[in-house]
């Protein structure tokens, strides 16, 4: 049995793309080994379709975390036995580059994200050079590279003269049932609630307009907003909803798992993607949250970026903010919540979208890209 090995600089529990992977090679026939990080909120995570290591860090920030990271990577995969390498992200390239090189085995780059072009990357201009010289130097020389959107791979393309295949992160079809009633989840049932979730709620996401949009003047009385997962932004976030009186208002729930996420999703009646287009990475970003609020059959309050817009024009799945002015994004709260025939409308597309927009249809890239390293 063919041994593949994927590596990400995150903890593996919540990377929906990352495990949807491995599942996909498991039935393929391979037999597979993920590595990630271990953080003091990582959950225990032994999933039948592959085994799991997660390297303990003594840095978890910034230059020492990645510095740490890749080396502790590289020597581990040195000393393993595999046959092809799948690198997510830049942040795991170089290691995977040079033990596939020294080993003389095959690599699969999957671009999760325009790396050097997000915020925390833009920010500061001497990591975003070292990163950016770092693929510029890696980046021709990778044979087979995956990315997550039309837009990604022409942007891509343009700069490096690489074609590359798109696989997007849809999620997994499931019909949108939940099993869990709103009051055993805590969840208020005289509240409309809009749902903000990931795994990367960072700055530039729309988050600290979307608190505020949750202000009393702006009229969302029977509004809670619910925000549910991680990243750099939600300590703000938080301090924000209690220096502004809106710890009834504005409710937060740590990271879950997709199973998890998908019972509270279900009982939402908006789901935002509120990303700005402040960098190359988010202009062009196709966030998996959009399609988990399909599959729940959320209709979805979204920026007009690019991928996004496009989505939500073409299967009329819910309605576009034209800024970012927290008046603003209430009223169109108010908007879609008082219009009940065009929420139904936006629901019953939201369904029907989630049938094509899966990753059992994505999945058939991923096995005509990884049939070529199975011997016929």
């Amino acid at each position: 049995m063919k041994k593949v090995h994927l590596s990400v600089t995150n903890d593996v529990f919540t990377d929906q793309r990352v495990n949807k992977m491995a599942q996909t090679l498991h039935a393929m026939g391979f037999e597979v080994y993920i590595t990630g990080v271990r953080r003091k909120d990582s959950k225990a995570f032994s999933p039948l379709y592959a085994r799991v290591k997660r390297i303990s860090m003594m840095f978890h920030r910034k230059f020492m975390f990645y510095a740490e990271y890749n080396l502790k990577l590289f020597f581990y995969l040195l000393f393993k036995r595999f046959d092809l390498l799948v690198s997510n992200d830049l942040d795991t390239l170089l290691p995977n580059h040079l033990v596939a090189f020294f080993k003389r085995k095959p690599l699969v780059y999957d671009a999760h994200e325009y790396f050097t072009g997000t915020p925390e990357v833009v920010s500061r201009p001497l990591v975003q050079r070292f990163w950016k010289n770092l693929e510029k130097f890696l980046f021709p020389r990778q044979k087979t590279i995956i990315t997550v959107n039309h837009s990604m791979a022409t942007l891509y393309g343009n700069e490096y003269g690489k074609k590359l295949h798109v696989v997007r992160n849809f999620p997994r079809y499931k019909a949108p049932r939940g099993s869990i009633p709103a009051d055993e989840l805590s969840l208020p049932p005289d509240k409309d609630i809009i749902l903000l979730q990931g795994s990367g709620i960072n700055i530039d996401r729309g988050g600290e307009e979307l608190v505020m949009a949750m202000r009393p003047e702006y009229g969302l009385k029977h509004v809670l907003l619910l925000i549910i997962g991680s990243g750099d932004v939600i300590p703000k976030l938080k301090s924000m909803a209690g220096k502004e009186g809106l710890n009834n208002r504005v409710w937060f729930l740590d990271k879950m798992s997709p199973e998890e996420l998908h019972e509270y999703t279900i009982h939402a009646k908006i789901g935002a993607s509120l990303d700005k287009g402040s960098n190359l990475n988010y202009r062009y970003s196709l966030p998996n949250k959009l399609f988990d609020y399909m599959m729940a059959g959320v209709p979805q309050l979204t920026t007009r970026l690019p991928e996004i817009e496009a989505i939500v024009t073409k299967y009329n799945t819910g309605m576009l903010i034209r800024n970012h002015d927290p008046a603003h994004i209430a009223q169109c709260i108010r908007d879609m919540l008082s219009d009940r025939d065009r929420w139904n409308t936006w629901h019953l597309n939201s369904l029907k979208a989630a049938k094509e927009l899966c990753w059992e249809n994505e999945e058939k890239i991923v096995r005509k890209i990884y049939d070529s390293y199975i011997p016929s």
